[in-house]
């Protein structure tokens, strides 16, 4: 009787297993279809435009190759993204050694704040520096008065500026990254260095960087990829003086149109990420090799004696300053502006102005933005749950060449992906260039990498016997699905459900380039009114950037708040 029970319990467990797989294979066809329509079929209508005709693909590729220009601005993507990596590590690394040894009071909030910066749109991140560093920002009108003179200090369309703004988006890539994986490292190992003769140098050099080496290669690719790529600060901040390759994508496709040479750009660019895309992936991996690892809490000091208060002191100083700095100077300008406290651009805000950009009040691109926003999570969600549930199949293979598919638009230019939605999406049977579905299909894209990364750990993490104690009690495949996954995956859920929220309410460089007039954004109008001379204007940039900023620093307070411990890869 026994024996007919186990038997019949087996045969049960195998039912099971064998309906959730057939599930999830069902439910993973979703995002893949997804991508071979919205992302492969974009990108292919690019190499189309390219290399189909013979004459356009050899002009457009050997334009790049003979004009000085373009190798300046191919040469100038790569060093300045090589000096930004390093600058950020530089101002991350000791920030990161701070949160990862030692304990104080405040920590989880100064994470999340210095976390905030990395989530904001970029035109925020110009209009911030811009309003504290500017020609007319707070600093130079405090020097003015000390100094006696105009505009003391001159940014204004520097490489020093783009700098600056480069190391205050990604600071917290190395705070999370870096930090997070040391703080899990075993001190002993250092320790018994110091005990054989090694001094601190030594033990630098010899024990701890080649351990940090994983999660400093990653966060220094994972930088150099953002920076490789940048569009809104630069194009902001630096002026016509500066071009990456995205930002002249961007001018070639819509400026000038001159598609062939922007398809060769955007081919460039995508051989690029791709490279390094493959290669972070592969370093993830190495960064998730077995170590001792060892709980935070038992590896963590307080801060006792003058030499590590003041060690932690200036850190955290030093990163308030430059993380809040921005931010506190855009709220500050958005309601002074013009010498007296006032609420008038917030209110110039409601008002539809002839000769304006856009056919609707600017306040109403807050409305589109929630609505693009609203459509972006539930796509996302809808996505990106069933594409992470794929990644947790047993099959090696599949997952060795799904994982790095699925993070790819995370390193695919905006702009790309924008400029090959126009190219291949209009006509039948996907004629959606004068729909507004454009923006949330692209939105969606960007963000789905965030909900996969965010679900991933959670669901490779359930016990497998929870599952199988649950179908021996007679719960069928959705009821288990139901009632054991659901449950504690369901924060993780909300978390990449805020990121994608987050990402769309931000994303600015592919909507430049398919938004409708009647459909702008919120980071659009900042663009916009930027690009506007006269005070109305610049202070409307202003105010539309200060709602902004709260918006995307709630959601992501919010993701904090629900955070599993340290559960989740951003």
């Amino acid at each position: 009787m026994k024996l007919e029970t186990r038997n019949g319990d087996h045969r049960w467990r195998l039912a099971v297993r064998g309906s959730l797989a057939l599930l999830r294979v069902a439910l993973s066809g979703l995002p893949l279809i997804f991508f071979a329509l919205f992302y492969f079929y974009p990108l292919a209508a690019i190499l189309r435009l390219s290399f189909t005709s013979a004459e356009q693909s050899v002009a457009g590729m050997a334009a790049l190759w003979r004009d000085s220009y373009y190798l300046r601005v191919l040469w100038f993507s790569v060093w300045q993204a090589t000096l930004s990596t390093a600058l950020t590590l530089a101002f991350g690394l000791p920030a990161a050694y701070v949160f990862a040894r030692y304990q104080f009071r405040g920590k989880t909030l100064l994470r999340a704040l210095a976390t905030v910066p990395f989530v904001l749109p970029t035109v925020v991140v110009a209009a911030a520096f811009a309003a504290l560093l500017g020609q007319n920002g707070l600093v130079n009108t405090a020097l003015g008065g000390l100094l006696g003179r105009d505009a003391p200090l001159r940014l204004d369309n520097t490489l020093t500026l783009i700098l600056i703004a480069h190391v205050f988006y990604n600071f917290t890539v190395v705070l999370r990254i870096v930090g997070g994986f040391w703080a899990n490292l075993d001190p002993r190992i250092a320790d018994a260095a110091r005990v054989l003769g090694a001094n601190r140098r030594r033990v630098w050099f010899e024990v701890t960087l080649p351990l940090l080496m994983p999660a400093l290669g990653a966060a220094a690719l994972l930088i150099f990829l953002f920076t490789f790529t940048a569009f809104g600060t630069i194009l902001i901040l630096g002026g016509p003086r500066f071009a990456t390759v995205e930002v002249e994508i961007y001018r070639q496709a819509v400026d000038f149109f001159n598609l062939p040479i922007a398809g060769a750009l955007s081919v460039l660019q995508i051989v690029a990420t791709l490279a390094l895309t493959i290669v972070y992936t592969r370093l993830q991996e190495r960064a998730s090799l077995p170590l001792d690892l060892r709980p935070q809490a038992t590896l963590q000091r307080p801060v006792i004696g003058w030499r590590r208060r003041l060690l932690v002191g200036v850190v955290l100083g030093v990163m308030l300053v430059l993380l809040l700095a921005p931010l506190l100077a855009l709220a500050y300008r958005s309601i002074a502006l013009g010498g007296e406290w006032s609420l008038r651009f917030y209110r110039l805000l409601q008002q539809n102005q002839r000769s304006s950009y856009f056919f609707v009040p600017p306040l109403t691109a807050m409305r589109n933005s929630l609505m693009f926003a609203s459509a972006t999570t539930l796509l996302a969600l809808l996505l990106g749950v069933p594409a992470a549930y794929l990644l947790t199949l047993r099959q090696r293979l599949l997952r060795a060449i799904l994982d790095p598919l699925f993070i790819l638009p995370l390193g695919t230019s905006a702009v790309t992906l924008g400029f090959g939605y126009i190219i291949a999406l209009d006509e039948p049977p996907l004629n959606l260039r004068t729909s507004p579905l454009l923006v949330p299909l692209a939105h969606t894209l960007i963000a789905l990498p965030f909900v996969v990364r965010a679900v991933l750990p959670v669901l490779r993490g359930i016990d497998p016997r929870l599952r199988e104690a649950a179908a021996v009690q007679g719960a069928g495949p959705l009821r288990v699905l139901w009632e054991v996954d659901v449950p504690i995956v369901a924060r993780a859920i909300v978390v990449g459900a805020v990121f994608a929220f987050t990402v769309s309410m931000g994303e600015f460089g592919a909507t430049l380039l398919l938004y409708l007039p009647e459909y702008p954004t919120m980071p659009l109008v900042i663009y916009r009114f930027i690009g506007q001379p006269g005070l109305a204007n610049y202070g409307q940039a202003l105010a539309m950037s200060t709602l902004l900023m709260l918006v995307t620093a709630l959601g992501f307070i919010a993701i904090e708040r629900l955070r599993i411990g340290d559960i989740g890869e951003f």
